[in-house]
């Protein structure tokens, strides 16, 4: 995947025997993932409408240009999906995209380095960064802005300042 490409979602199966699929959207309104297109599979395929045509629990079922058959939709099943950046909204000051917090050095308000993000997690309570440690392992810090009071694109680096015996 290319620099310029943002995950919106990945595919979860098939839905139904007419082709349809379970798709969960990483989007903040979830069915914003269809305006988004075209959409590039990470095997490789490149789809260029998805309409959504429902709901089902925990995703959103959508009819896939080119997938017609229930073995066609379950061959992509676990793909993630992703769009250009170009096509994506600018967000505000204080939002970021996930793709642009992984690989950030994280450091405490000393300045002491406490390691990377590795990843971005949600959980359903909220979003958590993966701090890979050096030689430590990886911990797992709430990112709200009581612990995460800056963020620094620019500079690549993130101000942590963790809840007492996290680390």
């Amino acid at each position: 995947m290319s620099d310029n490409a943002i995950i919106l979602g990945a595919i979860a199966g098939a839905f139904g025997v007419r082709g349809e699929v379970r798709l969960k959207s990483f989007c903040a309104d979830p069915a914003d993932i269809a305006r988004y297109t075209p959409l590039t599979a990470s095997g490789g395929q490149i789809f260029a409408r998805v309409t959504i045509t429902g709901q089902t629990t925990g995703a959103l079922v959508a009819r896939i240009d080119g997938i017609a058959t229930p073995e066609q939709a379950n061959a992509l099943k676990g793909q993630t999906l992703s769009a250009d950046r170009a096509r994506l909204p600018d967000l505000p000051d204080d939002e970021y995209y996930h793709a642009d917090l992984i690989g950030l050095t994280v450091l405490d308000p000393g300045g002491t380095a406490l390691g990377r993000v590795s990843a971005v997690l949600n959980h359903g309570a909220g979003d958590l960064l993966e701090v890979q440690r050096p030689g430590d392992g990886s911990v797992l810090i709430p990112f709200t802005r009581a612990i995460v009071p800056t963020v620094d694109l620019a500079q690549g680096r993130i101000v942590a300042d963790p809840p007492e015996g996290l680390l």
